[in-house]
Parts: structure tokens; C-alpha cells; sequence
């Protein structure tokens, strides 16, 4: 019987995004509780890149997969897999390791606790889009930070795909919301996506701006992906009770705790990933209704920057590292 293979992206060792190879592998199987699919888009993530430079929370081993967004088709289903079956369109949510799961290839195979059907509204590029971006919005801004309408979010690095998902959401819940971007280019298309206020890192300082916008009462709110010593100066632009919620650490200059800031605020600042929610069933039940239900209402959309083929895989990371896009960068398959 002729072996069927398939394209998937490995690599043998960290570094830029040259490690990343094309291969043919045979086709694999899905085991107990899982399920195979025809891909169709992958959603490339700033996570991704830092897993391949071996800066992640883990760490490959070689050779590694990698990829943690993906949709398309099911055609094959495991055993125990009643939620599924052969034929459905689905796009998967980050609830796995990379390195085992990475889903970079033709046929991923993947837990079927991790995958969802996305609202039939959305294109494939769209469908792969989804659930990284809103979820991990959704999880610090509604299900941690509590956001409520008239109060005021910070979002750094807001031209991400994730900065844009918390606008959106911030947004649909009828709250006020600042961004940041370092320079100008990308002032005028994020108050298009819906911020109030877009501060310019490179030649405004926070702070000053927020106490400003904010008739010096702070940001209720900060969501960050940066980390570093930009942590003291969102300290100082959080309002009294507020939090300070961090999601990466794009930044890797030393972060040091503001403590006096802390201290004579009251803030509360905490670490916070996605997978406090999509390994949790009740909240991540809870967290597909709100993002199917932000969709449906036309209050949430997947901004997609550019597309790449898949033999592209590498130009496709360069293009992410070059911090150039605003929305989602996704590889067609």
C-alpha cells in the first residue's frame, strides 16, 4: 500500500526564521480523542516565533512543530470523539504544546477538546483568526479585569492582532480605550479599529497622556504584552484600585516591580496566558459564547494584514519580526 504524506514545517534548531524547513512526513493518524484536518489557513502568532528562538514558556525539542492556529475540515476522527465528525469546519484553539501538536502542515493533527466550529460569517483566513486573539482578550479584559462600560483600558502593542481583538471588545462592552503604537504609521487605522485615544510611544510619554485623557484619574485597566522597564511608567498611568494585567514579555530588558506605585495605589499586577481559560471547560464554554456572540452581533471581526502561501513560511516570519502589520498575518495552505 502507498505510504500518503504530507507538507509540515519542523525545525532542528532555534534561531531566525532560516530554521524553519518544509518536510514530508506520512500522514498521521489521529489517536484517542483526537481529530486530523484538512488544513486550509494558519494564523501565525508572535508566541510562534518566540518558540522558535527558544524564548516560549516552552521549549522545543528537536525536531519540533510548531503552530498553535489552524482551520479548515475535519476528515479524520479518533476514537471518543463524539463532538466532531468528518466534514466539519473548524479552526482550533490554543489548548495544547506546540512542539507535540504544532499544527504548521497540510493534516494537523490535534485534541479535539481544542478545536471549535468559528461562525459561519467568517472566510477560513478569518475562521483561523478567532480564538487566540479574542480569547486571550477576552480572558483579561472580561473574565480577570472585570471591564465595565465607562471605565478606561490601556492597550500597548495595540496594533497586534490581539491588541485589536481587546479594542474591539472594549469597545462592544461600551468602554473607553487607549492605545499605544510607537510611531505614527499606525495612529490614524487604530482609531479607525475603534480607540478613543492613540498615544505614540516614541514621542509621548504614557503617563503624562493618560492622566492627561483621563482628567488624571488613570487607566481602570493595562493590558500589556511588552513587559520591561515600560512596566513602571504603565504603573504610573493606572488609577488607584486599578490592575495592570501582563501577557508577553516582548521586551527582554529586565522587568522590575513597581513597588512603590503598587503600594500607594493599591494596583494589583499579574501574569496572565490564554491557557487560564481554554484549559478551563467552564471558561472557555464561556468565552466561545462571548466571542461567537461578539461575531454574530457584527461587534467583533478578525482584521487580517496579509497573507503568505505556505511555502512563503519564512518570509511569512520575517514579515511578523519586521512588527510592521496591523491584524493577523495568515498562511494559506
Amino acid at each position: 500500500m502507498k505510504t500518503i504524506s504530507a507538507k509540515v514545517v519542523r525545525f532542528y534548531e532555534t534561531g531566525d526564521a532560516s530554521v524553519l524547513r518544509i518536510e514530508e512526513q506520512s500522514l498521521q493518524t489521529p489517536g484517542d480523542g483526537e481529530v486530523r484536518i484538512k488544513a486550509e489557513a494558519i494564523g501565525l502568532n508572535r508566541a510562534e516565533v518566540m518558540f522558535r528562538n527558544g524564548a516560549y514558556l516552552e521549549q522545543p525539542k528537536f525536531p519540533s512543530k510548531l503552530g498553535y492556529e489552524v482551520s479548515g475540515v475535519i476528515d479524520a476522527v479518533g476514537e471518543n470523539v463524539s463532538a466532531f465528525q468528518k466534514g466539519d469546519r473548524v479552526s482550533t484553539i490554543p489548548a495544547f504544546s506546540m512542539g507535540q501538536h504544532g499544527v504548521y502542515g497540510e493534516y494537523p493533527v490535534v485534541p479535539a477538546s481544542a478545536v471549535a466550529r468559528y461562525p459561519e460569517s467568517l472566510s477560513s483566513a478569518e475562521g483561523t483568526a478567532i480564538w487566540m486573539q479574542f480569547i486571550t482578550a477576552y480572558g483579561a479584559l472580561i473574565d480577570i479585569g472585570q471591564l465595565e462600560a465607562g471605565q478606561t483600558v490601556l492597550i500597548t502593542a495595540a496594533s497586534s492582532s490581539v491588541g485589536i481583538a481587546a479594542i474591539q471588545i472594549a469597545k462592544m462592552i461600551g468602554a473607553k480605550c487607549i492605545a499605544t503604537t510607537r510611531g505614527s504609521s499606525k495612529v490614524e487605522s487604530l482609531l479607525n479599529l475603534g480607540a478613543d485615544h492613540v498615544i505614540q510611544t516614541e514621542s509621548e510619554a504614557i503617563s503624562e497622556e493618560v492622566s492627561r485623557i483621563t482628567g488624571e484619574q488613570g487607566a481602570n485597566l493595562v493590558f500589556d504584552p511588552i513587559g520591561g522597564p515600560i512596566v513602571q511608567e504603565l504603573a504610573s498611568a493606572t488609577a488607584k484600585g486599578g490592575m495592570i494585567i501582563e501577557y508577553g514579555a516582548l521586551d527582554d530588558r529586565e522587568t522590575i516591580y513597581p513597588l512603590f506605585e503598587a503600594l500607594g495605589k493599591g494596583l494589583s499586577i499579574i501574569g496572565y496566558t490564554l491557557f487560564e481559560i481554554t484549559q478551563d471547560p467552564a471558561r472557555l464554554s464561556r468565552a466561545i459564547a462571548f466571542v461567537t456572540n461578539g461575531v454574530d452581533k457584527g461587534s467583533l471581526k478578525p482584521v487580517i494584514d496579509r497573507e503568505f502561501a505556505f511555502d512563503d513560511i519564512q518570509a511569512a516570519h520575517r514579515y511578523m519580526e519586521g512588527n510592521s502589520q496591523t491584524g493577523k498575518i495568515v498562511v494559506r495552505v
